[in-house]
């Protein structure tokens, strides 16, 4: 019998928010965006006067990262969520909702932040405002993925409101008050939208799920469409990281570092899987998640010259730790704390987020110019204007300091953000009817299984008639 009584139906609720928040960024791209300099129209003009070629156009430079990203974004995540056995619908049309608006509610919070002219009161967007949006939107997408299959469409537009709200804020605590280099965003996306998931996961807790746990599973077809997801995740991860760091040299070394790192932890993912094992066996789970953890963990330290067999290291460890964390840590925070992780966010991008932070830091403590060169350690760290005097060890302790903000953020965040969803009214599902797709989308019917013999015995019969 069902635990308790709650109402899917969100036929008034979901048109409502998907209307009203749509016409309200209408509004807002209205009154605040406009193209920039790049994008607008006086760009021919510009090109003359600063003897400019088309080639000089960030776009030329930046499109083929941001299609990668956006790749990643709304087909990655997408799919690597499709694991439930009757929850596909949803893993990739819920993401594929909230990223839509999350990607266009970013262009507006953070070009407040980031992009605001003060003398015009417009926000000017380019392709790299584009590159940003999506980063932004991960932080929600990642969140998703605690609560995947126990929340409805309309708390995660909530989620992602909220989200984006506060990865601007953190974004431009740590990449602008404290001057951190996090190119891949192991802090500002990964810890961030780790946490924040976790921290309304928590709230949220469910304490009769097991009534769903029929559904809270896989089979044969839904992992390997989860595989799909995990390819692309693999694949278009060095552009992920390396997507705006610095032209040239920068950009170059956070893509090699970032494919060192993801190589180096397939294999250590695969030795602990197989050794967890009875036969030696492998876990799916482990294969689709934790060979991802390199690149995560490469976030901060990838546009640094952490060195190639560093990279090495960072990826045979964190594929060793996210491991670890899908066989012994996901189990015990939901037995002691009572946290429920659909996706074990904590392992791929909570833990190897922090730690890439931290790894960032020590790696910026240790920089110097012999290392870098003068100018080399200028440019990688943009020691310019009021920034000219900081020293490597001084921009580690910040570094540092900012993987504490985004925790801070992701936490506290999330712990208010699951206290508004706690509310009755946003159409979630009873805990008996979690983790599937019936709950808000229109199935097909399932298809007709013949018995074998009955099979044989229909055939037999058509050719019977054919030779009649």
């Amino acid at each position: 019998m069902p635990c308790c009584s709650k109402n899917t139906n969100v036929r008034v609720s979901l048109p409502a928010v998907c209307f009203v928040w749509q016409i309200a960024m209408i509004v807002l791209f209205g009154v605040f965006v406009r193209y920039d300099k790049e994008s607008d129209a006086h760009w021919v003009e510009l090109k003359k006067t600063e003897n400019l070629t088309d080639l000089d156009n960030e776009f030329y430079f930046r499109y083929p990262s941001f299609q990668d990203v956006h790749v990643m974004i709304f087909v990655g995540f997408g799919f690597l969520m499709t694991f439930l056995k009757r929850y596909s619908f949803s893993a990739v049309g819920f993401n594929f909702l909230i990223a839509a608006f999350g990607l266009q509610w970013a262009l507006l919070m953070q070009g407040w932040f980031h992009h605001f002219d003060y003398s015009t009161g417009k926000i000017y967007i380019g392709i790299e405002s584009m590159i940003n949006a999506d980063f932004c939107c991960a932080g929600s997408l990642i969140a998703y993925g605690a609560i995947l299959g126990k929340v409805s469409p309309v708390q995660l537009m909530v989620v992602t409101l909220f989200g984006v709200t506060l990865f601007a804020v953190e974004e431009f605590i740590i990449l602008d008050l404290f001057h951190c280099r996090d190119a891949g965003g192991a802090m500002v996306i990964h810890c961030f939208g780790g946490y924040y998931g976790l921290a309304i996961s928590w709230v949220l807790y469910r304490p009769n799920l097991h009534r769903s746990k029929r559904l809270n599973g896989s089979v044969y077809q839904s992992d390997l469409f989860a595989m799909i997801g995990t390819l692309f995740l693999w694949m278009f991860w060095p552009s992920f990281n390396s997507a705006i760091a610095n032209h040239g040299e920068g950009q170059h070394r956070t893509a090699m570092n970032t494919y060192i790192a993801l190589a180096s932890s397939v294999l250590t993912t695969v030795a602990i899987s197989s050794m967890s094992k009875k036969g030696g066996k492998l876990d799916m789970v482990h294969i689709q998640n934790a060979t991802l953890a390199g690149g995560v963990a490469m976030g901060t330290a990838a546009e640094l010259m952490i060195t190639p067999y560093g990279s090495l290291i960072v990826g045979f460890c964190i594929g060793i730790i996210s491991t670890f964390g899908y066989l012994y840590i996901t189990p015990f925070l939901e037995e002691r704390f009572k946290l429920q992780d659909t996706c074990g966010i904590h392992n791929l991008h909570a833990v190897p987020g922090m730690l890439g932070g931290f790894t960032g830091a020590i790696v910026a403590a240790t920089a110097s110019e012999s290392v870098y060169s003068k100018e080399g350690l200028i440019a990688t760290f943009d020691f310019t204007g009021k920034f000219e005097n900081r020293s490597p060890g001084t921009q580690g302790g910040f570094q540092a300091a900012g993987v504490c903000v985004a925790m801070a953020f992701g936490l506290v965040g999330g712990a208010i953000v699951g206290f508004i969803l706690k509310f009755p009214i946003w159409g979630d599902a009873a805990d008996d009817n979690c983790f599937d797709d019936e709950a808000y989308w229109e199935l097909p019917e399932e298809e007709e299984t013949i018995p074998p013999v009955l099979e044989y015995n229909n055939h037999m019969t058509q050719q019977k008639h054919r030779e009649t």
